[in-house]
């Protein structure tokens, strides 16, 4: 077993902690802004979200491929963390920035700015996920890798929360454009410097010898045969749906259904620390079971725990907290799980086929979870024009506020629940994770 040492682990999980220090700001702020700040028109952006959607259809793959097909002093996907981490901070700024530009000119900026973006975030984010693999060939050194990766990618998140829009108004002073610019800057240079420590404090040990054979299509058509692949790819949209659901309606949640609007601050950061001591406690409180059957029962319990929050009168605030909390303690505690699944499913396809392709298997599972926010986003938008919300009105009938509420606790419940069903059909559990192991080990 290569047991990695604290500082690894610790670095690693520096890493997404990068990540997670530029596109969670841009996932809490980057809407309002484009919409009240640079002046875009909501049509304009969600047809630019889309498209970009679309793009990284092509983009994520192609990176992932590159990837795996990269040799260096370096390693195989650490370099990148050195290559990229300054580009894309700079084109979160970029992002950020409000140009002197008017029509045509200033949404031909905001397409260009946002898919440079996208583009550097998939060029290191890849690259970092698949490195997992290469640090370590234990599945449950792996789960514990995982567990600080997002026991530090929670706390980033709390630290955005906490001071992001504090920063906008002390840099700004009043002007939102300087605001915003001045705190990206801000969170964009803290990302640099947790690349470089990653990048200056992991080592890829496991790297393997011959680099994939064939191309991209090759490689998609090969995956496309991996049950284990399957399974986690279309339970990473349908999960994402169901995370989209419930957090983008958070503030409508608090707002309409407990009219407690003071309380939505409170609200996000509870939920934020809850999620940093899920990641933390994931290994000590489920490591005992199979990494499958952890992941299949944290799901039942957080999709129960989600719908019965919705039977809970309004006027409970405490225990609808107290609940929230439970949910979001899960959410993270489950994450460590999954994403060591997927490692498996690298060292799996290497088994089958002969290929090394953790880009390519990483890559494709991170644009189904980008699917599935694109598919929660749109479905929100639907479902309450359904319900008959109306934006900015004082009293929301009550078709809108029983979907609201249906919104945060039974339909997200529900597809928890029905993710731990599809987490049946995943095949690499212990026992078929150490044949693959041995299996490997005899072809080397």
């Amino acid at each position: 077993m290569n047991s990695l040492s604290i500082r690894e682990r610790i670095a690693y999980g520096a890493g997404d902690a990068g990540c997670a220090f530029v596109w969670q700001t841009v996932m809490l702020f980057l809407a309002y802004f484009y919409t009240d700040v640079f002046g875009l028109s909501p049509a304009h952006m969600g047809t630019m979200f889309l498209i970009v959607r679309i793009l990284d259809a092509v983009t994520d793959p192609l990176i992932g491929a590159l990837a795996d097909r990269t040799n260096s002093k370096h390693g195989k996907y650490r370099p990148y963390l050195l290559w990229v981490s300054v580009p894309f901070a700079i084109s979160c700024i970029l992002v950020f920035y409000t140009p002197e530009l008017e029509g045509t000119a200033k949404v031909v900026y905001a397409y260009a700015s946002y898919i440079f973006l996208t583009l550097m975030y998939t060029a290191i984010n890849v690259p970092y996920c698949a490195m997992a693999n290469t640090l370590s060939n234990d599945s449950n050194e792996r789960t514990k890798l995982q567990s600080y990766r997002f026991t530090m990618t929670s706390i980033a998140g709390l630290v955005i929360v906490l001071l992001a829009m504090k920063l906008v108004e002390v840099i700004g002073g009043g002007n939102q454009q300087l605001g915003y610019i001045g705190a990206i800057s801000v969170m964009s240079s803290l990302s640099v410097l947790l690349f470089l420590f990653c990048f200056f404090n992991v080592k890829e040990r496991f790297i393997p010898e011959k680099v994939s054979k064939g191309n991209l299509k090759d490689d998609l058509k090969s995956l496309s045969k991996n049950p284990a692949w399957r399974v986690l790819f279309f339970q990473n949209i349908v999960m994402l749906v169901g995370f989209v659901l419930k957090d983008a309606v958070i503030i409508y949640y608090v707002v309409s259904i407990l009219q407690r609007p003071e309380l939505v601050t409170i609200f996000m950061v509870l939920g934020k620390l809850a999620g940093v001591i899920g990641a933390m406690l994931a290994v000590p409180m489920f490591g005992k079971f199979d990494k499958v059957t952890a992941y299949k029962l944290i799901n039942y319990i957080m999709g129960m725990f989600c719908i019965l929050i919705y039977f809970v009168p309004s006027n409970q605030i405490t225990l609808i907290f107290a609940l929230v909390i439970i949910v979001n303690f899960l959410k993270m505690a489950a994450s460590p799980f999954l994403w060591s699944m997927m490692s498996d499913v690298v060292d799996y396809e290497k088994y089958l086929s002969g290929k090394s392709v953790g880009g390519v298997v990483f890559s494709t599972n991170l644009f189904a979870i980008k699917m599935g926010v694109a598919l929660g986003g749109a479905l929100l938008g639907w479902l309450l024009a359904f319900g008959g919300y109306v934006g900015g009105a004082e009293v929301q009938t009550d078709s809108a506020l029983n979907m609201i509420n249906a919104l945060f606790t039974l339909i997200p419940g529900g597809i928890f629940i029905f993710v731990a069903f599809l987490v049946n059909f995943y095949p690499l559990e212990q026992h078929k994770v150490d044949e693959v192991k041995a299996g490997l080990e005899a072809q080397n």
